[in-house]
């Protein structure tokens, strides 16, 4: 069986705007304001929390960062946990595609880099929980993306075959995750990075989700 893995936050659905938001709570905490913009800060929003409060901590010149990094990180993820389907949408025709690889005889599931139980409420908010066949999450097993284990893992628990699998992202991290496991991937240019994902040479690239099941119906076969 056909096996089809996808990340989340930036390739299934546009999660940036929540993420933003509840960096900004804790910036408004610490008496910086909101100091992340949602248009032009949506690419570090992709690469997690740690990651935008180090950028906007640096952006204000504050020092001791890793000490607020660490003790604001719990507090970001409570944020966005209590808000965190209020500015989210699923990428136009993600779920059209899901649904055409399953009528085509695949199986999916998701590998993302969200702590398990933000994905499962995530989805179970957007109402889309029960289309994936498995969910990984960054603190699922003792190891996160880039490892291949959460992709292997994700393949396993919908009972695929990795000779006949790949994974959909839209970062460097999934075209590295890939690459360990040995699985081609396929990045979306709609999300933050644009274009610049070519740069990763993926093994395929989509521009609208109607493109996807044309797309591995070519990669598996």
């Amino acid at each position: 069986m056909g096996t089809v893995i996808f990340d989340l936050d930036g390739t299934l659905a546009d999660t940036s705007g929540d993420l933003i938001a509840a960096a900004n709570h804790c910036f408004r905490d610490m008496g910086l304001g909101d100091v992340l913009d949602p248009g032009n800060d949506a690419l570090t929003a992709f690469h997690g929390g740690r990651a935008m409060l180090r950028l906007g901590l640096g952006r204000v010149g504050s020092d001791e960062v890793e000490l607020r990094v660490a003790r604001y990180y719990p507090v970001l993820l409570q944020a966005y946990g209590d808000a965190i389907d209020v500015h989210t949408r699923l990428y136009p025709g993600a779920m059209d595609a899901v649904e055409a690889l399953k009528s085509a005889g695949l199986s999916v599931g998701i590998c993302t880099n969200k702590p398990e139980g933000l994905a499962q409420i995530l989805l179970t908010r957007l109402g889309v929980r029960d289309a994936f066949g498995s969910l990984i999450g960054a603190d699922t097993l003792p190891v996160r993306k880039p490892d291949p284990a959460p992709l292997l893992e994700a393949v396993r628990r919908v009972g695929g075959d990795m000779a006949r699998a790949c994974l959909i992202g839209d970062t460097q991290t999934d075209r590295d995750t890939a690459r360990a496991a040995g699985v081609p991937s396929v990045l979306v240019t709609f999300g933050p990075s644009g274009q610049a994902v070519l740069d990763l040479q993926p093994e395929a690239s989509i521009a609208h989700f109607d493109e996807l099941p044309g797309v591995v119906a070519r990669l598996l076969g």
